[in-house]
């Protein structure tokens, strides 16, 4: 049964149910755990703090410690030492517990006419003096080994129907089966494990403390709120580390925030535990560490870094360490620890609670132990001269109780060097006072652990009144029997159902209610801030409470020493203008920054995807924000437009002087030849063909766009059919030099010749008239081409009119040229057949190659193209037809004879 027990200690939750089917009744268990108490664990204490009353509430508290366990960091709790170290702390949680209950014993209106009393015990972190404690008060006192000979009738001690206690959370499971059963409740004050919330396994068992799933959840907040999305983690090896970490990455999952790292640490191993942490936490980029262990663990892996100078970290503490008076006074780990943000229990004031505890005086408390032993201690004095000899009494009892143990293998409370110190104190002098004292017991500016007992007192006493409560009670005893619970009778189950009920304000104007087992969730956020002495104060920055956070950012002291929220990412947020790329096989915390796409644009810090811009916007330069497109067209102020201007204006002043050359000339037999009227109208015609492109350049307009199309069509036209009819007239004069073929030439007589040229450029007239007028060009903006510009060009509306226009164009120029070629070898020494062909070929191999280039050219490119077709052939015809004449005439004027141009 010994060695049950200590698995007990070590897996509660699996070696409970064992135990909970051996102890069948109270007697029997009683039997089964203090056999195990005494034969391994030794002889708890005997001393109590109680209170009589017509209800006796119970309360177990970790009074004494094992002074080797702490020293060790309570890697081990080696059972066969006795627990002699005094705890501060704990026993102002008792004395919390003793207010609470004087307080409502003045209350008039909380349990009128009801004393409420308690009974307290020491359970010194052994998890089986606790169930024994727990035990004896819910079945029966006890002081002796020996519980079958003890009954609560021969003890004298009164049953108590409600518990609180439970430092720990394995002790609350512990406590909870074994008197679920009896339906007696137990209220704990600092057992914060999730699984306790389970109200199937656990439906005795409440807590003034929030589940430790709420301390996790708030910790993501944090974290979620600073940005920090590249995380360490250090947990204890067991279920309060596994069970937070879980929490925290299930609250982060999909917020953008990764854990790099998840180093554990273990009590029994603590040493080399810590070390690994340590390098692990100095090698990683992470700038922020989570952790989750005990306080003397932490004080471990803090060393470490201390002695590897790791001072640039900033740690995320939980409420196991957040408020350690150990770390915080430590100074050489107030550099590594500076900064600290950590979630704490909440923290309260209980209005009288300081003058309470500093009135406290061994002489009003004759009976408490627990107070005398304090006052020892901090004063080195013996209060009473009577506890001198009790002293000596006790300590020459415990040297007899000692040999008699010795032959029995049984430990007990043997003689201490304290024990021996005590013994040899003086006595008190009677000024001694805790008035006035700066002391860890009198401070109440932040209770924390003293507040949950404080609350759960008020809980207790209120389900009590809730039991008690009965309009009848005055009646005869007969009437309402059935009805009303008597205080010196209640019945746990009873008191259970009303404690699930409680909904009440505390005197601090608190709301306070049960939703299962738990509390709501409140917490304080506190800061390690640094001192003029080193050393590292705790300042309240904020509060959580339930799901909220409320958080003074201007008040907290980094790690760095600043007032600026430490960065802690695997890659930086990626800027405006760009998006994240994930990197394969790495968190997706580590990402690269990919720039967006042109016309696309992500005006927001790491954004997952790039936006495209509507159509009629384009993105800027930063790619951060969508712009309207710019209006692109050809215009005179670009260097294409001014290139093109000067080649058209180029063009036609070239026009103008042949045009000169050949009115000065005009007597001259090279100007007369081939009807010279025909030469200045083709010389017109082709200064319209330069200037008509111009119209082309220029922001498009409702007239410019029918403008161009018809001038364009209509110039050509005239241009084309006047070299047709000059090579008609070419092919009819030299026809007619044949015999019988005098009478041709009078259908090529000057009349007819400007009647042809009119009737050719007529017909295009019509074309253009008809087009222009069914289905004309529009200024269009152009949304196809992708870009920061709109091209604002004149769209076809018709491209069967467009075609018609260059088809009748392409048929005259194929109809010249074909006539033009058969003429080419005529006998004569200046045949202008020749030079038609040439020019023709020219004509029609720049606007054979147009038609491809004007449709794949993009944006403003089309009108060049059309512009640069017009010019190429002008120029082609201008140079080909005009330049060997003007050449004759101006540099040989010699060959500017009929003779010479007759010659064959």
């Amino acid at each position: 049964m010994s060695l049950s027990l200590w698995f007990l200690t070590r897996r509660p939750s699996s070696a409970l149910s064992l135990l909970l089917l051996s102890v069948v009744g109270i007697q029997t268990g009683l039997e089964v755990v203090q056999a195990t108490v005494c034969s391994r664990w030794g002889v708890p204490s005997d001393k109590s703090l109680s209170q009589d009353g017509d209800v006796i509430i119970g309360g177990l508290f970790n009074l004494y410690y094992i002074p080797s366990a702490v020293e060790q960091g309570y890697t081990k709790l080696p059972s066969y030492e006795p627990c002699t170290g005094l705890a501060v702390e704990p026993l102002k949680y008792t004395y919390a517990m003793a207010f609470a209950v004087e307080e409502i014993n003045r209350n008039s209106t909380l349990l009128p006419g009801v004393k409420l009393g308690y009974r307290i015990l020491d359970s010194c972190f052994r998890y089986p003096w606790a169930l024994q404690g727990a035990l004896s008060m819910v079945g029966g006192d006890t002081h002796s080994c020996n519980l079958t000979a003890a009954t609560p009738q021969s003890a004298g001690g009164q049953l108590v129907p409600l518990l609180i206690g439970a430092a720990a959370s394995t002790t609350g499971i512990m406590l909870s089966r074994i008197l679920g059963p009896l339906s007696v409740p137990v209220i704990s004050y600092l057992a914060s494990c999730p699984c306790l919330s389970d109200r199937t396994k656990f439906p005795n068992f409440f807590r003034t403390i929030p589940s430790d799933i709420y301390q996790a959840r708030a910790m993501a907040r944090l974290a979620i709120r600073f940005n920090w999305t590249w995380i360490g983690a250090v947990i204890v090896n067991n279920d309060y580390g596994q069970l937070a970490i879980q929490v925290f990455q299930e609250e982060i999952q999909g917020k953008g925030v990764c854990l790099e790292f998840i180093a554990t640490v273990r009590r029994e191993t603590i040493v080399s535990d810590a070390r690994r942490a340590a390098l692990k936490i100095k090698a990683s980029t992470a700038t922020v560490i989570l952790i989750f262990c005990w306080y003397t663990d932490v004080k471990k892996v803090f060393l470490e870094l201390a002695k590897r100078n790791v001072t640039d970290r900033q740690f995320l503490a939980s409420e196991a360490w957040s408020t350690s008076d150990d770390l915080l006074q430590d100074l050489a780990i107030s550099k590594v620890a500076s900064g600290v943000l950590g979630v704490a229990i909440r923290s309260s004031t209980i209005p009288g609670f300081e003058n309470y505890l500093r009135s406290l005086h061994p002489s009003h408390r004759p009976e408490d132990e627990f107070f005398r032993e304090f006052w020892q201690k901090e004063f080195g004095c013996t209060p009473g001269a009577e506890q001198s000899q009790e002293t000596q009494s006790s300590y020459s009892s415990s040297q007899l109780q000692t040999r008699s143990d010795h032959s029995s293998n049984v430990s007990s409370s043997s003689p201490t060097k304290e024990t021996l110190l005590k013994a040899s104190l003086p006595a008190c002098s009677g000024t001694e006072s805790l008035e006035g004292v700066q002391h860890p017991f009198t401070d109440t500016s932040q209770l924390r652990v003293a507040y949950n007992v404080y609350l759960a007192v008020y809980a207790a006493a209120h389900a009590l009144h809730s039991l008690l409560s009965c309009p009848n009670r005055d009646s005869p005893p007969g009437n309402n029997s059935s009805t009303c619970s008597s205080p010196k009778h209640i019945k746990p189950r009873e008191l259970l159902q009303h404690l699930n009920k409680v909904n009440v304000t505390t005197p601090q104007g608190e709301m306070f209610y049960f939703q299962g087992a738990d509390i709501p969730a409140k917490y304080d956020l506190v800061n390690w801030q640094n001192t003029p002495e080193g050393s590292l104060k705790l300042v309240l920055i904020g509060r959580v409470d339930g799901f909220d956070l409320h958080l003074n950012e201007s008040a907290i002291q980094w790690s760095t020493g600043s007032n600026q929220v430490p960065v802690s990412v695997c890659s930086e947020s990626c800027p405006p203008g760009t998006r994240k790329a994930n990197r394969k096989g790495e968190p997706l915390c580590c990402f690269d920054c990919i720039p967006c796409a042109e016309g696309e644009i992500s005006n927001t810090t790491g954004s997952l995807h790039c936006e495209r811009c509507p159509s009629e916007f384009w993105s800027n330069v930063e790619q951060t924000a969508c712009v309207p497109r710019q209006l692109d067209f050809l215009s005179f102020n670009e260097t294409l437009g001014i290139t093109l201007t000067t080649a058209a204006v180029s063009g036609a002043a070239v026009t103008t002087a042949v045009f000169v050359v050949f009115l000065y000339y005009r007597k001259t037999p090279m100007v007369r030849a081939n009807n010279s009227e025909l030469s200045f109208l083709l010389l017109l015609s082709l200064k319209l063909c330069f200037l008509c492109s111009l119209v082309f350049i220029g922001r498009p307009s409702v007239w410019s766009c029918r403008f161009q199309q018809a001038a364009f069509g209509i110039s050509f036209v005239l241009c084309v059919s006047c070299l047709l009819v000059k090579t008609l007239v070419v092919l009819a004069v030299f026809r007619s030099a044949r015999p019988g073929a005098e009478t041709l030439m009078k259908w090529f007589g000057p009349g007819q010749q400007r009647g042809s040229v009119c009737f050719f450029t007529s017909v295009q007239v019509i074309i253009c008239a008809i087009w222009l007028s069914l289905s004309p060009p529009e200024p269009r903006r152009d949304l196809g081409f992708q870009g920061s510009k709109v091209t604002l060009e004149c769209a076809m509306a018709s491209v069967v009119g467009f075609s018609l226009v260059l088809g009748y164009i392409g048929l005259l120029a194929c109809t010249c040229l074909l006539l033009a070629f058969l003429a080419r070898k005529l006998p004569d020494n200046f045949n202008e057949a020749k030079l038609i062909t040439f020019s023709m070929l020219i004509f029609c191999a720049v606007w054979v190659a147009f038609v491809p280039a004007y449709v794949s050219s993009p944006g403003k490119y089309v009108v060049a193209v059309e512009i640069f077709a017009i010019l190429a052939s002008s120029y082609g015809l201008l140079l080909c037809i005009f330049a060997p004449k003007c050449f004759i005439i101006l540099c040989r004027p010699e060959k500017n004879t009929k003779k010479h141009l007759m010659a064959k």
